[in-house]
């Protein structure tokens, strides 16, 4: 609220049009009387404002504004003051208080955007016939008329004339609706939608509400595509975290056979990691805030990958070849770091921050906003995917896990250290679980219970694409994902989520090596 109101003393300010003076009778008018007649006052006031109505109005919305003998005084800090000649007037102590409700203050936020429609600033102008479009009123026509006979920028000219079709939909006239259905069709909004909905639930007239019924299956139909594209955004979103949660467990359940049930756990390490580099930016670097999220990423990577090897070299290494032992062991270890981490931390969850950087989003279509927290992960998850990748396939260690992976003993029997290979791959699948804990610590919320939220859901994935396969891993994530998605819209998440497990059972059912079988002597 206060935001237009210093905008608009701004351009106020800045506007050369005609003006005339406050006068008492306004103010009191503004202030005193039952609501209907206040607002009346106001709309008329700001047809020709000055900057004294807006500076009134000001006090209005801040409750500085009181009657004293019939007048209206505004008192700031136990001063009064006459509104319409600036002079310090005296505060009596039966002065009596205004109360604006609701529908008064509404009024008056919208009256102080509509001041902006005579402003120097495009940007605002423009948002301030956005606003009047929201809300319609006959009493603001004077003010739009006005606003566009001096308006010379096309786009806010446009938007003032939906702003006036908009007031228009509650004319008398029969004509002038239908004419307001067919303008108001051509901007394919929500908002615009919402309106026309309104009008079409109270109007009587057989060829008006046509009219409306036609405007609303146009803007519906060019809204589904922003519904379909922002469906399709989500499931992409949704399948790159699941990219990022599964990746490493691809690579440990790939290699070793391990289920390894503390996974989410470590997850939720390297979204603590994010939370504590996050508390020393803000204590010791606080002009460098913003980066603080790329000096996370390793610790968050190093954090997770640490406490793996660790596990791998005193616990899981004794339980090869026995899934059931592995299951069991790692589930005890989750419950272990969980519990650790309700030591240090505390039950509640903890607040890590977006950077500024990371903070809104892009509008592609009236009903389409892209986050850039959701285009940032997806970025990341096609960058440690295509790590992961040249890791794998061009390094030496790529080439030993590999090798591993396709036929143990035969590896062991060429020289290759099995036990280091198995120790620096859980370290690095570890490694990755932190850096998907990195990023969902900037989508929600980070508590000891992160990753029990995403543990099935990963297996999921690496099961459905082909146990210790990449491009496997890539498709199942991204596909579940994007059904997932469609299918909420359809059927709500309860249901979506039950399709999708029955489907997964009924694809491995028929595929058991999943969409890429693994590829070697003892695959079978």
């Amino acid at each position: 609220m206060f935001r237009f109101l210093s905008m608009a003393w701004l351009c106020l300010l800045a506007w050369a049009g005609p003006a005339q003076a406050l006068t008492a009778e306004q103010a009191l008018a503004m202030a005193a009387g039952d609501t209907d007649e206040r607002v009346a006052a106001v709309q008329q006031a700001i047809v020709q404002p000055d900057e004294r109505i807006a500076a009134f109005l000001q006090a209005l919305a801040a409750d500085e504004v009181k009657i004293v003998a019939g007048k209206a005084i505004v008192v700031r800090d136990g001063k009064g003051q006459d509104p319409v000649t600036g002079t310090e007037v005296p505060v009596p102590e039966d002065a009596e208080d205004i109360i604006n409700n609701n529908r008064m203050r509404g009024e008056i936020d919208t009256a102080m955007a509509g001041l902006a429609l005579f402003g120097k600033d495009e940007a605002k102008r423009l948002a301030a016939a956005k606003a009047l479009t929201r809300e319609p009123d006959a009493g603001r026509l004077p003010l739009l008329d006005k606003a566009l006979a001096q308006e010379t920028q096309p786009a806010i000219k446009a938007q003032l004339e939906l702003a006036r079709s908009a007031t228009l939909l509650g004319s008398d006239d029969a004509a002038q609706r239908i004419a307001a259905a067919q303008a108001l069709s051509l901007s394919a909004t929500p908002d615009t939608r919402l309106l026309l909905n309104e009008r079409a639930t109270v109007e009587e007239d057989a060829k008006v509400k046509a009219a409306l019924q036609a405007a609303l299956r146009a803007i519906d139909g060019e809204l589904a595509w922003g519904e379909r594209l922002g469906a399709a955004f989500s499931g992409i979103s949704l399948g790159s975290i699941l990219l990022l949660v599964a990746l490493g467990l691809a690579i440990t359940y790939g290699l070793m056979g391990v289920i390894n049930m503390a996974h989410g756990e470590l997850m939720m390490i390297g979204a603590y990691a994010t939370y504590v580099v996050q508390g020393l930016f803000q204590k010791y670097l606080p002009g460098a805030f913003d980066w603080y999220l790329v000096a996370a990423v390793p610790l968050a990577f190093g954090a997770s990958a640490l406490v793996g090897a660790v596990l791998e070299r005193s616990v899981l290494r004794f339980l090869y070849g026995r899934p059931l032992e592995t299951l069991l062991a790692t589930w005890g270890i989750s419950l272990v770091l969980m519990q650790l981490v309700r030591t240090i931390f505390g039950a509640q969850n903890v607040g890590v921050e977006n950077p500024a950087w990371m903070s809104g989003g892009v509008q592609v279509l009236s009903n389409l906003t892209l986050p850039y927290n959701r285009l940032v992960i997806i970025g990341f998850a096609i960058a440690v995917l295509l790590s992961m990748g040249w890791l794998i396939g061009r390094t030496r260690l790529g080439l030993f896990v590999r090798g591993v992976t396709q036929n143990r003993p035969i590896a062991s029997c060429m020289g290759v250290n099995t036990a280091r290979v198995d120790t620096m791959a859980f370290a690095l699948g570890s490694g990755i679980a932190g850096l998907a804990g990195c990023a969902l610590s900037q989508v929600g919320n980070v508590g000891p219970d992160l990753g029990q939220s995403y543990i099935v859901d990963a297996f999921m994935v690496v099961v459905l694409g082909g146990v210790g396969q990449l491009a496997g891993t890539v498709y199942a994530a991204l596909g579940l994902g994007v059904l997932n998605k469609f299918l909420e819209g359809w059927a709500g998440a309860v249901l979506a989520k039950i399709a999708v497990l029955v489907f997964i059972i009924i694809f491995i059912q028929k595929r058991p090596q999943g969409i890429f079988a693994v590829k070697g002597r003892t695959a079978d």
